[in-house]
């Protein structure tokens, strides 16, 4: 099987954990040895979240006195995808001696007309007390917004259009390669009047670029693992429901939170609604169980069997 995995920054970084080096390599490590049996059975390709960290190189470049201004969020963003890429890359080429790896720095397409730019919602950086936000929010002039108990700064999250290495990915994939990319959700970028691409502020849904990326590449799995071991109904409450076995129809009918599981909803169904294909969330621990349908919330045509894209992509491999 040809499986795209979308590892939620929250994976590789706990919350209230310390941003340091060691504790996310720690991370990726364990990350890792879940994800190593998946690549020894089928192709795979792995994204990454960056939230966390993309938001402490916006803290630093915002601080540093040597800038006149800080870094733009694009270039932030390609900053954490080699980062993470790198520390992937090694714990892979670890894990699976002889196999290659590659992990690839990439650009997404989106439309310099998203309404996203004019209403950010896209959590980034460490969690704060409301006071210590509102003061960091009219120091710095950013936009804040309450992630559950905490708070956090929010920046613009346009929908992705096209992941620009595409053809490139596929290659690797046909050559027997791991391939790790669209980190962060890709690089953003637009096309100006000239046709030439230009990145822009803003920080893409890393699941939503994962769907794209999946539906490209004929992949007929889709997994986004995080912290969390499925969806749930009334998530954080006594009532709180998790769901199963489910179909895109059924999930529609339910609200989630937008800056959160919302985009991973819409990720999922997404995928299988165009596809046909298998596309499931749960915790990064069970990634094989997920596969196999026996835990995370799995999402199908029917809602029953785990379908499989037939001939999906045997004549591109």
């Amino acid at each position: 099987m040809r499986v795209v995995v979308a590892l939620g920054g929250n994976a590789l970084l706990r919350r209230e954990e310390r941003p340091d080096a060691h504790i996310q390599l720690a991370n990726v490590r364990a990350a890792v040895a879940a994800l190593a049996p998946l690549a020894r059975e089928h192709e795979l390709v792995i994204t990454h979240g960056n939230g966390p960290q993309v938001g402490v190189l916006a803290l630093e470049s915002a601080a540093d006195p040597s800038l006149t201004s800080p870094y733009p969020f694009d270039v932030l963003g390609a900053e954490t995808q080699g980062m993470i890429g790198y520390w992937l890359l090694q714990s892979l080429q670890n894990a699976l001696p002889g196999r290659q790896v590659c992990a690839l720095l990439n650009q997404t397409l989106v439309s310099a007309a998203d309404p996203a730019f004019a209403d950010p919602a896209k959590f980034v950086g460490p969690v704060y007390d409301q006071e210590e936000a509102e003061r960091l929010a009219g120091k710095r002039g950013w936009t804040v917004k309450q992630d559950g108990t905490h708070w956090r700064r929010v920046v613009p999250s346009p929908r992705p259009q096209r992941v620009v290495e595409t053809r490139l990915i596929r290659l690797l994939l046909q050559s027997g390669a791991v391939a790790v990319c669209a980190g962060g959700g890709g690089v953003p970028v637009i096309r100006d009047e000239q046709g030439q691409l230009t990145g822009v502020e803003a920080v893409v849904d890393k699941d939503l670029t994962a769907a794209l990326l999946a539906e490209a590449l004929d992949a007929d799995a889709l997994l986004l693992l995080t912290d969390v071991p499925h969806v749930s109904l009334h998530y954080g409450t006594p009532d709180a429901e998790p769901i199963g076995r489910t179909t895109p129809a059924a999930l529609r009918t339910l609200s989630f939170p937008a800056g959160t599981m919302g985009p991973k909803v819409d990720a999922v169904c997404r995928f299988v609604e165009l596809t046909g294909g298998t596309a499931a969330i749960g915790a990064l621990q069970d990634a094989r169980t997920i596969l196999a349908g026996t835990s995370g919330t799995v999402v199908t045509p029917t809602g029953r069997d785990l379908d499989r894209r037939p001939d999906a992509h045997e004549d591109l491999t």
